[in-house]
């Protein structure tokens, strides 16, 4: 079965690229993380809320798809997700990017590879580096890893994210469906895509942490970027606002978190698949000076051998049909202009 895997190692991120910066050794901003300052600081909106779905409404449908149409990105309660889940993830992701560097290390990402510890895999699209590191998951890749990290102790890592990734993957399954109904395409369509989406097994649960920084106002913890598959659904510290979306009109709004709520945005695929009806929302993170910041991103898809186009039958598609695979080719050439490059 083609995965994700498979597809980023031929797309490889150069090694300097990958290694995050020993940020506990630094008293100040390096020059190689400091940002120009208008690249850092822009206006953001903080009074707009984005769309909040009870997933227990009888009209989630109907909600669900008007956010994704009107802003591409919402957040849902009642999600079926336990709080504990949600806590032990980020109990379990904080242990992980407490270790030293040189721990770290031991499960670094390899230039082709696409799971381990390292820097954003859009690093290299950007002259200087992120304040962030990521630990990247991709099936049962935890495994391997943990016991690298954790000899003796592995299973309280790995069983967590088991539980975990089960989860996402039975909510991203059901929010994907009210998606695809919500675009009135036929029963058979609706069908074949959720099904051989949850049968993939071709989620990516990546890991973050935005670690303090001395000077906030010249770091960056995530640039700005589009995510590339179907949906993903965001677990962020409940007190931290540090994700932000750009909204055409209105400029950079901060994503205020919502108590036991998760935050679910649309990626490029899904964007394809409705024929440019969902925007894919352009996204960034900002760091801290005195919070350490966690958050737990689940990326859905189908299989990379999988085709993509437009299901609508009404409207003229704007996009061609392609592989998950080549379209993962394009975004790591190209990543914002990626989309361009797959319209007819």
């Amino acid at each position: 079965m083609s995965n994700l895997s498979e597809a980023y190692r031929d797309t490889p991120v150069h090694l300097h690229h990958i290694i995050p910066l020993d940020f506990h050794a630094v008293d100040s901003v390096p020059e190689s993380h400091e940002w120009p300052h208008s690249d850092v600081l822009r206006p953001v909106i903080d009074e707009i809320s984005i769309p909040l779905v009870d997933l227990k409404d009888p009209n989630a449908q109907k909600l669900i798809g008007h956010a994704s149409e009107d802003w591409g990105i919402f957040q849902v309660t009642n999600h079926g997700v336990p709080l504990g889940v949600l806590m032990d993830v980020e109990f379990e992701a904080r242990r992980l990017f407490s270790l030293p560097v040189k721990e770290k290390l031991k499960v670094l990402r390899s230039p082709e590879g696409a799971t381990g510890y390292g820097a954003a895999r859009i690093s290299p699209f950007f002259s200087k580096f992120m304040w962030h590191e990521g630990f990247t998951i991709i099936g049962s890749s935890s495994v391997d890893h943990a016991k690298q990290l954790w000899p003796h102790d592995y299973e309280s890592f790995t069983d967590v994210i088991d539980v975990y990734q089960k989860k996402m993957k039975e909510l991203a399954h059901q929010i994907l469906l009210l998606l695809l109904k919500s675009l009135e395409i036929s029963e058979e369509d609706i069908t074949s895509w959720a099904a051989s989406t949850h049968d993939s097994n071709n989620g990516a649960l990546q890991l973050n942490s935005y670690p303090c920084c001395p000077n906030p106002s010249r770091a960056i913890g995530l640039a700005p970027h589009t995510d590339s598959l179907l949906l993903t659904i965001l677990s962020q510290t409940h007190d931290s606002s540090a994700l932000q979306i750009f909204r055409d009109g209105v400029g950079w709004i901060a994503v205020a978190p919502v108590r036991d709520a998760l935050v679910v945005n649309v990626g490029d695929l899904l964007h394809i698949l409705s024929n440019g009806r969902f925007p894919s929302v352009y996204h960034q993170v900002i760091v801290s000076e005195k919070e350490h910041r966690i958050s737990v991103a689940y990326f859905y898809g189908p299989r990379t051998d999988a085709q993509v186009a437009p299901l609508s039958r009404i409207e003229v598609p704007i996009y061609r049909s392609l592989s998950v695979k080549e379209f993962i080719g394009i975004k790591a050439k190209h990543l914002d202009k990626a989309l361009s490059f797959v319209r007819i």
